[in-house]
């Protein structure tokens, strides 16, 4: 009987996991209004999961609009696009065939490894032993909890000093099903930690400033990819009256929130949330950059995908005021980055280079008064999305490093 009702069980948990047999990502290219209107109304009348740009309201004539598009409504999405005359391909044949071929099955080493897409367990213990087993590079402080009650621990890497130094802030994994964004941030560490003292750049960076590491901002909707839908992007927050899960952390923050670009629609995946900071994840970090605004001197926030350098605004087309300065550091910053394995990024504002987005973290951080404040979009430009197969880890976070340190000594030589 008690076999009987472990395998029922196990058949329970597995039924639990999100599969994507069959479904394909398009990428459709709109160069007529007739276009954008045959995909918005698609985005009104089927399920579409749109993985660039984030939303149907952001689709305009001349950009690519990647789509994710459940088996079900195959046929039907082919005869629309077929009449309709718009160019198109596909860019994934079989979501559930990438899913799987995203993480190769070698045996997890002992060790932790860089080159893993590490669940978030992994990650809590890799924070408490790296930071116990390198107690003069580094120290930890939990800012708060998430929703679902983790602790957001937030490491801070720099040499030992008598008084507070500048530091640079650095995030990852804000939207939960960016996987390439939290194995850049631990990178970062290890590469820090294990340069200090033989690479001049790094020392020097470490000596005059810190450098405080969010290994993952999302932690619940992080570890909900991994253990249920691989596809999911939001927090996991609840709301009394409401069947829909979660906002868009990086629709939450306190610029320009809620107006262009983030939906109002708690079901949608670029919800705002029910006010700015309603979300806990959200108002814990923002908490944290406050208090310590006078020390900040740049705020870095890593997601996937599109191979961009983006800087403020995203919640208006108006040019920030330290627009010149931003795009030449963004500049130098991508030549440094295309100098290992020659992958280009485009830098700009994000509202002309990617699309317009209200309540974003990195344009929040500018108006507070942390002028370097920068979003990366990592690898790759659609052939993967957000399932950047585990062989991409390395030279992504390799290539990204030169243009971190290249942001982070342009900032450190124009401290005071």
């Amino acid at each position: 009987m008690r076999v009987l009702l472990l395998l029922g069980l196990v058949a329970v948990a597995v039924a639990d996991v999100a599969r994507f047999e069959g479904e394909k990502v398009f990428r459709l290219k709109p160069v007529l209004d007739e276009h954008v209107t045959l995909i918005k109304d698609l985005a009104k009348s089927i399920e579409v999961d749109f993985w660039s740009p984030d939303s149907a309201e952001t689709v305009t004539i001349d950009i690519d609009v990647d789509i994710r598009v459940p088996a079900v409504y195959l046929d039907m999405v082919y005869t629309i696009l077929q009449q309709s005359d718009i160019d198109y391909e596909v860019l994934i044949e079989d979501v559930q065939a990438a899913v799987d071929a995203e993480v190769d099955n070698e045996p997890s080493p002992r060790a932790h490894s860089y080159t893993k897409y590490n669940s978030w367990d992994k990650i809590y213990s890799w924070i408490h032993s790296i930071s116990s087993s390198n107690t003069k590079l580094i120290s930890k402080q939990v800012i708060g909890n998430t929703y679902e009650g983790r602790p957001m621990t937030l490491l801070k890497i720099g040499a030992k000093s008598s008084s507070s130094k500048p530091a640079i802030f650095l995030d990852c994994g804000i939207h939960a099903r960016e996987w390439i964004s939290p194995a850049f941030c631990q990178w970062f560490v290890k590469e820090a930690l294990s340069t200090y003292g033989s690479d001049h750049q790094m020392t020097s960076l470490l000596d005059q400033m810190d450098v405080f590491v969010l290994p993952v901002f999302n932690i619940d909707g992080y570890d909900y990819s991994h253990k249920s839908s691989r596809m999911w992007r939001k927090t996991r927050s609840r709301k009394s009256g409401s069947s829909c899960i979660g906002a868009d952390p990086n629709r939450n923050f306190d610029a320009g929130w809620c107006t262009l670009g983030a939906s109002s629609n708690p079901c949608s995946d670029t919800f705002c949330g029910y006010s700015p900071e309603s979300e806990i994840e959200v108002k814990n970090v923002v908490d944290f950059i406050r208090r310590n605004k006078s020390i900040i001197k740049a705020y870095l926030t890593i997601h996937s995908y599109s191979q961009l350098l983006l800087f403020p605004y995203s919640y208006t087309y108006e040019l920030a005021a330290d627009h010149s300065e931003l795009l030449k550091v963004a500049e130098g910053a991508s030549a440094a980055l295309r100098s290992l394995y020659g992958t280009r990024y485009t830098s700009g504002p994000g509202a002309t280079t990617i699309y317009p987005a209200a309540g974003g973290s990195d344009d929040w951080a500018y108006d507070l008064g942390v002028k370097y404040s920068y979003t990366f979009e990592l690898r790759d430009t659609g052939r993967y999305g957000f399932l950047l197969p585990e062989s991409q880890i390395k030279p992504t976070c390799e290539e990204t490093m030169l243009a971190v340190k290249y942001i982070a000594s342009y900032v450190q030589k124009n401290l005071y």
